[in-house]
């Protein structure tokens, strides 16, 4: 009897509670308990009818000039340089000395050797030979002054990117910058800024956005196929625990200390690339809102390192701290979400999951397959994938790749999506068109690394996206369907 009486009592105070709850603005509410592991005190929870990005930003500098759809002159012969030609950087050589309209006319990196390796890859694809410029950190400086190239392809160590991207626009040059462009929201404010006072494309080099799957779901969704958009998913899946053996000089030897100083989402632009164009984000549509973030426990790479090396070995001193697995979700100003994946440890299938669900059906990746009233027969309960697409293709297959897919294909780097996008940034530069993806849209897809880490340390709270266009978001024309 009495502990059913106890029981009663105790409902009716948690119905009490939920109801207070329940009533109560969430834009209004000042003291929100939570769990004694995500700490105590007054929590500041966002009016859910302000869901863009931040209306804070630092004033654009005297004389600056805001770059959604900027066109610089056009350029008859594009001279192209480029700094660090590790295992992509020499990727990029190798395919940009057979691009029509573009010299390249200096590399440069740390090691003499790799310089020099790319250096008889252009002599022997064009019969010119490229200066080369190595020996330390900073060769780049010369190699600028030297071959003053219009454009430099930068594919450093990550720390880098930041520091040389700002340092070509700077010294009179187009910046394009492998992924990430940068590792933290204070250098991509710096490269924000350092484009607009310069006047200077600064792309970040994100291939996925020129895959064939990719192109054909955003001519897709131009086309109005799958209705209007709700919800998208993104990831980068890849297990890269081999990676940890290139001790010296490989990719390895430093983005393994990344899995020790950060936790979080610290590669998310391959998924979110396609993803973010297809939503029209930062693109007068809709932006990049607040984002919310777990991570799983840290486990995969330390025992990998325990398995593979000796006892003693810098690996084993190392702590891990970064998850095995992150998951963010985000939300745009339009209310529309978007989950983010990253895992670069589990054995598990490669995947970028590239899903993007609308009123009127999905399309996703990995296998590639659609469904929706529009396609097919209408019945959406089941996917069209294999053979099956090929009518899908015929109908929707995107202009760009039409024209350039063969030799793309041909070509290859990752299915021809390295070419193609190197194809496109000469064209525009040559056509004095703007570039696919503007400066703004890699620094909102790369913030997300340093806003994950940000709500993953205060137990999964909601953080805002700075806003890198100062509002102008709204003026800039979505990406169209290229010819």
């Amino acid at each position: 009897m009495n502990i059913s009486s106890s029981r009663r009592r105790f409902l009716q105070q948690l119905g009490l509670a939920t109801g207070a709850l329940a009533t109560s603005s969430i834009a209004g509410a000042q003291n929100v308990i939570v769990p004694p592991n995500l700490g105590t005190g007054k929590i500041i929870v966002p009016d859910p009818n302000k869901i863009g990005p931040s209306t804070s930003f630092p004033a654009r500098a005297a004389g600056a000039k805001y770059m959604g759809g900027f066109r610089a002159p056009k350029l008859d012969k594009v001279k192209v340089a480029f700094v660090g030609v590790g295992k992509r950087g020499v990727s990029h050589v190798n395919q940009m000395a057979v691009i029509d309209g573009a010299e390249i006319v200096g590399i440069c990196d740390v090691y003499d050797d790799l310089a020099k390796r790319s250096a008889d890859i252009v002599e022997k694809k064009t019969g010119k030979r490229p200066e080369t410029f190595s020996g330390s950190e900073t060769a780049y400086i010369d190699m600028m002054k030297k071959v003053k190239p219009d454009a430099v392809i930068i594919c450093p160590s990550w720390e880098w990117h930041s520091k040389i991207t700002c340092d070509v626009m700077k010294l009179g040059a187009h910046a394009f910058v492998e992924v990430p462009m940068a590792v933290s929201i204070k250098e991509l404010w710096e490269i924000v800024d350092t484009s607009e006072k310069t006047q200077k494309h600064c792309m970040q080099m994100e291939n996925c956005n020129y895959g064939r799957e990719e192109l054909l779901y955003l001519n897709m969704v131009r086309q109005g196929v799958i209705g209007d958009l709700l919800h998208g998913e993104a990831a980068y899946i890849h297990d890269l625990r081999s990676e940890m053996d290139e001790v010296e000089r490989g990719t390895g030897s430093w983005r393994t200390y990344h899995y020790s100083k950060r936790n979080g989402n610290v590669y998310p632009t391959h998924g979110l690339g396609p993803v973010a164009q297809y939503m029209n984000l930062a693109r007068k549509d809709d932006n990049f809102g607040r984002l919310v973030s777990f991570s799983s426990p840290a486990i995969g790479r330390k025992r990998h390192a325990q398995a593979k090396f000796p006892a003693d070995h810098k690996w084993n001193k190392l702590e891990f701290n970064c998850g095995d697995i992150n998951n963010a979700l985000i939300k745009t100003t339009m209310g529309r979400t978007i989950l983010v994946q990253w895992d670069e440890t589990s054995p598990r299938p490669y995947s970028r999951i590239n899903l993007i669900q609308g009123t009127l059906g999905t399309l996703t990746g990995f296998p590639t397959r659609v469904a929706g009233l529009n396609l097919g027969d209408g019945n959406f309960h089941r996917w069209i994938q294999g053979g099956e697409l090929d009518a899908i293709y015929d109908k929707y297959d995107h202009p760009l790749w039409k024209r350039v897919g063969d030799l793309a294909t041909k070509m290859g780097g990752h299915g021809g999506m390295d070419y193609l996008m190197l194809f496109r940034m000469i064209e525009c530069l040559r056509n004095g068109e703007p570039m696919d993806q503007n400066v703004y849209e890699g620094a909102f897809w790369c913030a997300v690394s340093e806003l994950t880490e940000k709500s993953v340390a205060q137990g999964g709270m909601p953080v805002v996206f700075p806003d890198f266009t100062r509002g102008d978001w709204k003026t800039t024309e979505p990406l169209g369907v290229i010819q």
